[in-house]
């Protein structure tokens, strides 16, 4: 979980937009916030996923539901290495070779670029899970550029969910480019479910409409769509040690609960500064 809390903690600093892998910019443009003392506000909207979107039970409620899922996903998996059952063979072009090891490195790069203290926290991971976590890093920064990058200004609710088709191509075994084919291939290898993925972007949907938090109810759902979900991404990659006594259902907990009380830090340090 450590990699995890590296992730979430560290400060972004001055990331330009990664759609397009523009050199860093000398003064990040940042998200307008009209919360008095400088926090973003948030409202669950109609095109929340269905995991989450009733509106007679609370957001922990409707969270958990995703953690259960998430949870039975590594069950299975975890099942499936005790009996030794061989997974598929991984679709044309997205195995091996030189091109997606290239794909990879270069989402290294993008990690040790933009997250160097979390950078440094994953070459403690075995190759494969390395390489993975930078998959899953770089769609991540890039979903957040897209609301959050010098580009901010364009991005419209269409952009967003042009980049929502795209995450489901690319867990349907169709990348569009190097860092969705390396994303791809971990999807393809561990039991990474696309609803953290969706939720994210989805927090991003949020950040283009709103500006006010409600109540802690519509607070925590926002935290986990930015921040909590990245421990549910990273659950099936870090694994789960087998000797570990921990149901599976707690480590997912313990894994979203990082993330937003990470973002909730991340909020208060903002106070400061705003």
């Amino acid at each position: 979980m450590s990699g995890v809390l590296l992730w979430v903690v560290g400060p972004k600093g001055n990331a330009a937009s990664l759609l397009n892998l523009e050199p860093r910019a000398s003064k990040k443009q940042r998200r307008p916030r009209l919360y008095p003392a400088g926090v973003r506000v948030v409202s669950v909207v109609s095109a929340i996923s269905s995991s989450v979107a009733s509106p007679s039970r609370s957001s922990v409620e409707r969270v958990y539901e995703v953690v259960l899922k998430q949870a039975a996903l590594v069950r299975e998996q975890r099942q499936e290495e005790a009996l030794d059952v061989k997974k598929p063979e991984e679709a044309e072009g997205l195995t091996g070779g030189d091109l997606l090891n290239e794909a990879y490195e270069r989402c290294g790069e993008v990690c040790a670029e933009y997250a160097k203290t979390f950078y440094l926290g994953t070459l403690l991971m075995t190759p494969e899970r390395r390489k993975a976590v930078w998959a899953i890093y770089v769609w991540c920064r890039r979903t957040d550029e897209l609301v959050d990058g010098p580009n901010a200004a364009h991005i419209t609710p269409k952009a967003l969910d042009r980049w929502d088709k795209r995450l489901n191509d690319l867990f349907e075994g169709r990348p569009y480019d190097m860092y969705d084919a390396a994303l791809a291939d971990t999807v393809s290898k561990f039991p990474v479910d696309i609803q953290p993925f969706k939720d994210m972007i989805e927090g991003m949907r949020l950040d283009l409409r709103k500006s006010r938090y409600m109540n802690f109810d519509e607070l925590y759902l926002y935290c986990y769509y930015v921040a909590g979900t990245v421990g549910l991404m990273s659950v099936p990659v870090m694994g789960i040690a087998p000797e570990s006594k921990a149901s599976t259902e707690s480590v997912y907990n313990a894994a979203l609960a990082l993330g937003i009380a990470n973002q909730l830090t991340n909020i208060l340090r903002d106070v400061g500064e705003e």
